[in-house]
């Protein structure tokens, strides 16, 4: 389902309006380096290890496709891979994890490879999108802090 604004023509009959799609203002951002990986992913099979790599893949292409490229240097309330993210999920209590693009997990992180991180990803502080769980329901995911990936010296 999308939604249409009603433009009107700043020159000419006022009646004929024209009907543009409304795009998501705050949208989703990703850095070269966090585009590049998510193609290694895709392209190495990186996600075959997922409960459901299909819609994974799905999530990963969707996120390539619309997201924009983001200013350099890169916001320090975007979330990147290596940044440490405090989230919740649909009320829930704060949680926090390391983005990660490995492909294999280790305590603390939340791999890109996962419907929470693919999610995550690009996302800033504040922001709010759907999360699709593995059981098929979705919840609402919010992103409530950012810290850069330890050794970034951008600020």
């Amino acid at each position: 389902m999308s939604i249409s604004r009603i433009h009107n023509s700043p020159f000419g009959d006022p009646s004929r309006a024209t009907v543009g799609r409304a795009t998501n203002i705050a949208g989703y951002l990703l850095t070269l380096e966090d585009r590049l990986g998510i193609e290694r992913l895709l392209h190495d099979k990186g996600t075959r290890h997922a409960r459901n790599p299909p819609i994974l893949n799905g999530l990963l292409r969707h996120k390539l496709r619309s997201s924009r490229g983001a200013p350099e240097p890169t916001p320090a309330d975007l979330v990147v891979a290596g940044s440490h993210v405090t989230y919740m999920i649909s009320g829930g209590g704060a949680r926090s994890a390391t983005l990660s693009m490995q492909p294999v997990p280790f305590p603390g992180q939340v791999l890109v490879a996962s419907l929470l991180g693919a999610t995550l990803i690009g996302m800033r502080i504040l922001q709010r999108a759907p999360l699709l769980r593995e059981d098929g329901m979705i919840d609402t995911i919010v992103v409530l802090d950012v810290k850069p990936r330890q050794g970034d010296d951008a600020a």
